[in-house]
């Protein structure tokens, strides 16, 4: 099992950035995928980037081109950084692991381990 804990959430204006980070410990594997999720009230849980051990990295198509991910392998630490941002970004935002390999990298069914969230609000 692999622990996450997600950091860097908060309120910012439209078109402003962040960065979030999500520090991983555990066994992730010689091959793995982790991602970023997110889910806003009253709506599913939805995949927005992912990365394998190999860099090889997906996005939803709402975010490609503001969203960047990548990972620090040696200390195990997923990021987030999340440019011109707007209100449609508000959500809580998760890190995930232990990709199952069974479908789609950014279908949250997919991934056994999750963090606890944290919240990004977008102001217009």
């Amino acid at each position: 099992q692999v622990q996450l804990q997600e950091s860097g959430g908060g309120s910012v204006q439209s078109g402003g950035s962040l960065r979030l980070s999500c520090a991983a410990s555990g066994y992730l594997g010689i091959t793995y995928c982790m991602g970023w999720f997110r889910q806003a009230p009253g709506k599913e849980r939805e995949g927005v980037a992912t990365i394998a051990s190999d860099g090889t990295t997906s996005y939803t198509d709402s975010v490609q081109g503001r969203f960047t991910i990548s990972q620090d392998n040696a200390k195990k630490t997923l990021f987030l950084q999340m440019n011109s941002l707007k209100p449609e970004d508000t959500a809580m935002y998760y890190c995930a692991a232990e990709f199952r390999g069974l479908g789609s990298r950014l279908s949250p069914g997919q991934y056994k381990d999750w963090g606890q969230g944290t919240q990004v609000t977008v102001s217009s």
